[in-house]
C-alpha cells in the first residue's frame, strides 16, 4: 500500500485524497472490506510503513545522499544493511528494519537504538506495576489486551527506568526549617518471600512537613518491621542529612520511641501527641452506655483555654471516672506532657497541631491512591 505526497518549495504535504483513492482500490481488489480486513491489519501496516519510511529518510539525511546515488562514492561512510527488531505500542507489535551505516555513527531519532516501545506503552507497564500487579500478571494482561508477547525481563527493564527517579526523590534536599511536621502511618499489604510467600500487613510511615510558606510536602516514606527509637532515629537523621536543621513542632500519635528520637536529633523541637488518637485510646475501655457522657466530660480537658484550666478540668474528669475506668485515666496521665504541648502556642496554631488527622488527611488520600490497600506489594520494591 503506497501513499503519495504533493511537494512544493516551502513544505511537503501529505496527499490524503491520493491515499484514500489508493486504499479504495486495494479494498476493491481484495473483494470488499471483509476480505480486506481478514487479510490486512491496516493500523499496523500503516505504522510499519511510516516508521520504515522515516527511518530511511533519517539515514539519507545522515549520509547526505540518496540510496545508490553516485555522490556517495568515497565519502567515508555508507549504508551497511538493516537490523530487524520488534516495536511495541498501544497498536500491538510490528517488526521494522532499522538502517545501519558502516562507521556506526547513525543515531535514529524516531525509534532510538535499543528502543523497543513507542508512545506511552512503557508508562502503562509502570502504572500497572505501581498498582501492585506482578510481572507475570502484567504479561498476561498485555497478552489479553494487545495480543503482545512480552517477557518478564522487558517488564523489569520498563519498571527499572523509574528507579532513578525514586532514588532522586528519596534523597532530594529539603528546607532548613519546617514549622510543623506530622508523622502518620498507612497500612498496606505486602507479599513476602520474593512475591511467593504469604501476604502480611505493614505500615508505611509518612512524614509530612509544612514549610514556612504554608506548603505541605511529603518528606519521605519508610517501611519497617517494628517501630522503636532506633527506627525513628534513622528517620530523623535522614531528614537532617538532607538539609533539615530545625523543626518547631512535631505531631505524632504516640508512636513508640518517637519523642526520644526527636530529642536526640532536634533537641529544641516540641512534640505534640495527637489528641484525637488519645480520645480513641481512652474510650476503647469505656462501655457503650457510658461513652457519650464520658466523652462530654472529657471534652473540657482538651478545649480549655490554658494548660492550668486543662489540669483543673482533668482533675474533675478523673475524680468522676477513674474508679470505673482506671485504664482510660491512666492513659491521659502517662501522656500528659505530650498531649498539652499545643497550649504553649496561639489558639490559631493549636487547631493545626493538636491532631495529625485533619492536616495530613489530603496527603494520606493521595498516598492511598498511589498505594491501593486492596492489592499486595512485592517486598523487592519497598
Amino acid at each position: 500500500m503506497e501513499a503519495t505526497a504533493s511537494t512544493n518549495t516551502e513544505s511537503v504535504v501529505f496527499d490524503t485524497k491520493a491515499f484514500e483513492k489508493a486504499l479504495l482500490a486495494e479494498v476493491k481488489a481484495a473483494g470488499g472490506t471483509k476480505a480486506f480486513y481478514a487479510k490486512h491489519d491496516i493500523i499496523k501496516e500503516l505504522l510499519k510503513t511510516t516508521f520504515q519510511a522515516l527511518l530511511n529518510a533519517e539515514m539519507e539525511e545522515h549520509l547526505g545522499y540518496e540510496k545508490h546515488a553516485s555522490e556517495g562514492h568515497n565519502t567515508g561512510n555508507s549504508r551497511n544493511g538493516k537490523g530487524a527488531k520488534k516495536v511495541r505500542g498501544d497498536f500491538g507489535e510490528v517488526e521494522i528494519s532499522t538502517p545501519r551505516d558502516r562507521d556506526g555513527s547513525f543515531e535514529p531519532a524516531l525509534i532510538k537504538k535499543r528502543q523497543t516501545s513507542v508512545g506511552n506503552f512503557a508508562d502503562k507497564i509502570v502504572s500497572l506495576y505501581a498498582r501492585g500487579m506482578t510481572t507475570r500478571e502484567i504479561e498476561d494482561h498485555l497478552r489479553e489486551m494487545y495480543q503482545i508477547e512480552v517477557s518478564p525481563q522487558f517488564i523489569t527493564r520498563a519498571t527499572e527506568r523509574v528507579q532513578q527517579d525514586i532514588i532522586e526523590w528519596q534523597n532530594r534536599p529539603l528546607d532548613a526549617v519546617y514549622p510543623v511536621v506530622y508523622v502518620d502511618g498507612l497500612m498496606v499489604s505486602v507479599r513476602t518471600g520474593n512475591n511467593a510467600g504469604a501476604v502480611t500487613r505493614k505500615c508505611v510511615h509518612i512524614v509530612l512537613g509544612v514549610g514556612c510558606s504554608g506548603r505541605q510536602e511529603v518528606l519521605g516514606l519508610w517501611i519497617e518491621e517494628s517501630e522503636g527509637a532506633r527506627f525513628w532515629l534513622k528517620v530523623f537523621n535522614d531528614l537532617k542529612a538532607r538539609g533539615v536543621k530545625d523543626i518547631l513542632v512535631l505531631c505524632g500519635d504516640g508512636l513508640k520511641g518517637l519523642p526520644d528520637a526527636v530529642e536526640s536529633v532536634f533537641p529544641k523541637t516540641d512534640v505534640q501527641l495527637c489528641v484525637v488518637h488519645q480520645i480513641r485510646n481512652a474510650t476503647k475501655f469505656v462501655s457503650f452506655k457510658d461513652r457519650k457522657t464520658f466523652c462530654a466530660d472529657m471534652r473540657p480537658v482538651y478545649t480549655a483555654p490554658t494548660v492550668e484550666a486543662a489540669e483543673q478540668a482533668f482533675k474533675e474528669f478523673a475524680a468522676k471516672w477513674e474508679t470505673r475506668y482506671p485504664m482510660s485515666i491512666a492513659s491521659w496521665r502517662a501522656n500528659w506532657g505530650g498531649l498539652t504541648t499545643f497550649f504553649r502556642y496561639p489558639v490559631e496554631l493549636r487547631k493545626i497541631i493538636y491532631t495529625t488527622n485533619a492536616p495530613s488527611r489530603a496527603s494520606m488520600l493521595r498516598c492511598e491512591k498511589t498505594l491501593p490497600t486492596g492489592r499486595s506489594f512485592q517486598t523487592t520494591r519497598q
